[in-house]
């Protein structure tokens, strides 16, 4: 738990030093501080993935499990898997064409078994969003997964700034499961 206490303080910090102090700010009717859009430029792309891995290993580190290292393919699933949740406006598991994570996985080639995909709706940061996951058990569980290896990470973020966010994770030292056979046809006579 000080670990996700470290990610979620990392995860506020900015402002102040040499540019001046941090602006302060705006606070609502009830007095808390007013939401503020989290914009991801294109240039900014390669530092969060940096940022959610380096808070991903810190945790399973904390936790004495070994280090995850990207996926070129889960992170194509999980972009895909992004962009199509952002479509259908709902945060959930299944592809608008009823594919699975493993579906998606297996779509672009990742050999390896799926583990499990956090996803997220919000406008919050990549590592406010990884503090909220590990303080759900179903995607703590997912992320400390003694048996992962690999991880997937991308987002889709609208023109209102609302951010898709998904987490796959998963092991080529596992194989994937063959796919199931397609029954076939019953007929009646």
């Amino acid at each position: 738990m000080a670990t996700v206490g470290a990610l979620v303080a990392l995860a506020g910090c900015g402002g102040g030093g040499l540019d001046g102090p941090a602006p302060q700010a705006r606070l609502g009717p009830d007095g808390m501080p007013l939401p503020q859009v989290y914009r991801i430029e294109e240039a900014d792309a390669a530092e969060v993935k940096v940022r959610l891995l380096d808070g991903v290993n810190a945790l399973r580190q904390g936790a004495g499990l070994g280090f995850v290292t990207y996926s070129r393919a889960l992170d194509t699933a999980a972009a895909s898997h992004s962009r199509d949740m952002a479509r259908q406006n709902r945060p959930w598991h299944f592809g608008s064409d009823g594919s699975s994570p493993l579906d998606r996985a297996r779509r672009v080639g990742y050999p390896g078994l799926i583990l499990g995909e956090a996803i997220s709706e919000t406008y919050e940061t990549e590592l406010e969003t990884l503090a909220a996951w590990m303080q759900q058990p179903d995607t703590r569980a997912v992320i400390l997964d003694p048996r992962a290896r690999e991880l997937g990470f991308a987002w889709h973020q609208e023109p209102a700034g609302k951010l898709w966010w998904t987490l796959v994770l998963g092991s080529t030292a596992i194989p994937a499961p063959a796919p199931s056979p397609i029954p076939a046809a019953v007929t009646t006579e």
